[in-house]
């Protein structure tokens, strides 16, 4: 017995002394927050530990020499370390885990005029970036139309059945209540806003940023429903060369082509795109469902560097396109008189100049000019309606920002001028406006799970609407960031707004601005708004490689004294502020999916939208109050894409009182990606939804046809594919 006594005692004491002990502190590699739970195993042994409340774990039993230790977390990627024991401390190592599945990256938006993440701005940004930009325009290489009404709360309104013109909705408002900029240059207001979304082509877009809900404060009147910016690209040292072709089953051919490089101090950027297509009648009606079209797009940009601190650009965007609808006999060129049609030639010409200044590391003096002329005719039989805008916007501010700070200060003058050439019995439709303004706007975060922003803007409108403040608005504006926790954050916010009266809108669009009067700005008053939203956005690593994000977003606004177009008892229109007021509100929800190659978006909105006129309460005409989003796509990076596509749309009220019908839209998009081409087919519409399947678009007959408001598509399916290459 005494000799197996000491046998033991040899033999465990040079175990006991190779045995050593590991002391760790697991934490997020991006919060340093301690993860709870996490485990660290000695790889090829069953020696392991899990951390407590505060990340914290010890490992006991290891052998002499090197280790390797193998961290894991759910919803983080493993890390292995090769460690030697003894180690020279015996205090605990601290180990960072980094996220695995998606790792999203990060967008700096610009909208609010602040250059934060997406994640860290107060006021709620949308943005369309990277692949979902080049998936868009895949579907509609032409115009952004679908890039944008495949978003939640947002919806393309057509206003004409024979030439496909249309305007963009916010959260059930009509379009002349939402501002569309061009690098926060507001270049498609008034006249100009019509067609604007039918002829940008997306191919030369970085990313476009969406606010809802009022933001008059930081871009003046107009932004009532919210903003729309269309980012542009800018020369980089790599470069880029890429084109674009495409066609489709309804006759369109698509050309585009982009150039973009720095070179040193110097630096240009030009895009140029060529759309046409023949007019389509999938419905067999005798009238088009897309017109025959031609256009062409023209953007320039050059850029400076003299220094570090200065950058100046300037360029010219230019569009000319023409394009008619209307009976098919007639645009294949019988020439007898009584054939109906819709002719729409515009010219779009905008120089634009943009300058920065580094005064200090911190501070930053900007100064923005534009200058645009736009001029179309709309010509229908015994009809036309021709006129030009020249309008002018310039502004100078000056961003700072400190540790908790950032203030943006600034003023602009903004002058829009309409004269019409072709003045019938109604008189002449001219306008004059210019707009003075200045704003501040102060972004505090005192401590790191909480931020604020606060502005306020002052204009001052000439000639005055007849309003109780004689042509001068203040607009507030607030908004603020909670960061609940790493993975749950909320905003809130709200503004005021206005808009002054326009005989530019949905209605006047619809009967080509025939038999409307002149806006009489002395009797009409400015439209004014407020309204806010409030959200809550989660985001988590349900396993390693399955991933869920959930936004849920609540929305009202009041809108005062809304411009009405009245048919008159002599059969003409005049356009009147309204007795009552127009209040929309109701929710948005985006949910996201992700599994390995597979990502599926759910999104639904109800829209409640009411006109309270005269005592009676009435549905939003051509509202739908129930629509729900859902996409899947499967995408194994930089070698295939597969979209598949399927929206619904409740029924919509109708100004007659009718309802239309409720209808599904579905597509499928399938890509294929090479190291310097890509091959991509699209089938919009597959199952063919059309408004002509559920009853005739019009009344009367084909020469001299009333048509009825457009709710559904008119289109059908088309199925188009092309090719992308980049050079560079």
């Amino acid at each position: 017995m005494k000799y197996i006594l000491v046998l033991l005692m040899l033999v465990s004491g040079p175990l006991a002394h190779g045995q050593h002990l590991l002391k760790a502190v697991i934490m997020d590699s991006e919060t340093k927050a301690p993860l709870i739970g996490a485990t660290a195993l000695l790889e090829g042994t069953t020696i392991g530990a899990s951390s407590d409340a505060n990340g914290q774990l010890e490992l006991t039993g290891i052998p002499d020499g090197p280790q390797i230790i193998k961290f894991s977390y759910i919803g983080f990627e493993d890390r292995r370390d090769t460690l030697t024991f003894p180690l020279t401390s015996s205090g605990p190592i601290s180990v960072l885990l980094n996220r695995s599945g998606e790792k999203l990256e990060e967008v700096v938006v610009t909208s609010t005029r602040s250059s934060r993440t997406i994640e860290d701005a107060p006021t709620r940004i949308e943005a369309i970036t990277g692949e979902e930009l080049g998936e868009k325009a895949n579907m509609k290489p032409s115009d952004i139309r679908m890039l944008l009404t495949e978003s939640t709360g947002i919806q393309t309104q057509q206003t004409s059945a024979t030439s496909a013109n249309a305007g963009i909705r916010i959260q059930g408002l009509e379009g002349r209540y939402t501002q569309l900029l061009q690098d926060g240059f507001p270049l498609y207001s008034g006249f100009a806003s019509g067609l604007s979304i039918m002829q940008i082509p997306p191919l030369n877009l970085y990313q476009v940023e969406v606010i809802k809900g009022s933001s008059s404060t930081l871009y003046g009147g107009g932004a009532i429903a919210g903003l729309i910016n269309l980012i542009t690209k800018k020369p980089t040292e790599a470069g880029e060369l890429s084109f674009m072709g495409n066609v489709t089953s309804a006759k369109g051919l698509d050309l585009s082509a982009y150039y973009g490089k720095r070179f040193g101090k110097l630096g240009v950027t030009v895009f140029a795109a060529r759309n046409t297509t023949k007019a389509y009648d999938p419905a067999d009606i005798g009238f088009s469902a897309i017109p025959e079209l031609e256009r062409y797009t023209l953007n320039p940009m050059l850029y400076l560097y003299p220094t570090d601190r200065t950058r100046i650009s300037l360029g010219l965007n230019a569009t000319v396109e023409d394009r008619l609808g209307g009976d098919m006999r007639y645009i294949d060129g019988e020439t007898e008189k009584g054939f109906y049609f819709e002719r729409n030639d515009t010219r779009r010409y905008s120089t634009l100049f943009n300058a920065e200044h580094r005064l200090t590391d911190k501070g930053m003096l900007t100064v923005k000019n534009s200058v645009s002329l736009f001029d179309r005719e709309i010509t229908i039989p015994t009809f036309r309606f021709q006129g030009n805008q020249v309008s002018s916007f310039t502004e100078v501010s000056y961003s700072l920002r400190g540790e908790k700070h950032e203030w943006a200060l600034g003023a602009n003058l903004w002058t829009d001028r309409f004269r019409e050439e072709t003045a019938g019995t109604t008189g002449a439709r001219d306008f004059e406006f210019t707009t003075m303004g200045a704003f501040a706007q102060n972004t505090f975060t005192p401590v790191e799970w909480f931020s604020v922003e606060t502005g306020l803007r002052t204009d001052y409108v000439t000639p005055s609407p007849a309003n109780k403040s004689k042509g001068l608005f203040v607009l507030p504006r607030v908004s603020a960031l909670f960061k609940i926790t790493d993975k749950l954050s909320s905003r809130i916010g709200g503004g005021m707004g206005y808009k002054t009266p326009t005989i530019f809108t949905e209605e006047a669009e619809r009967v080509t601005f025939r038999n409307i009067l002149p806006l009489n700005i002395g009797q009409t008053q400015a439209e004014t708004s407020i309204g806010g939203n409030a959200d809550l956005n989660f985001a988590t690593n349900i396993t390693e490689e399955f991933t869920f994000s959930v936004n849920h977003m609540f929305f009202y606004t009041y809108l005062n004294n809304p411009l009405i177009l009245m048919l008159r008892p002599d059969n003409l229109y005049e356009f009147r502020n309204a007795d009552g007021h127009i209040d929309t509100k109701g929710v948005e929800t985006n949910m996201k999916f992700g599994y390995g190659i597979a990502k599926l978006f759910l999104g639904y909105t109800y829209t409640n939208a009411k006109q309270h006129f005269g005592g009676s309460l009435v549905d939003m005409p051509l509202t739908p109050k129930h629509r729900v989003n859902t996409v899947l796509m499967l995408e194994k990076e930089d070698n295939f894409r597969i979209g598949l596509e399927a929206y619904y749309f409740s029924p919509q009220q109708l100004s007659d009182g009718g309802r239309g019908q409720a209808y599904w839209v579905n597509g499928l998009m399938v890509e294929k990606m090479f190291e310097k081409l890509s091959l991509f087919i699209n089938f919009e519409n597959l199952f063919d939804t059309r408004q002509t399947r559920f009853g005739s678009i019009y009344s009367g007959s084909i020469t001299d046809p009333v048509f009825n408001e457009i709710y559904a598509p008119t289109d059908g399916r088309i199925i188009n594919g092309g090719i992308k290459l980049n050079l560079l």
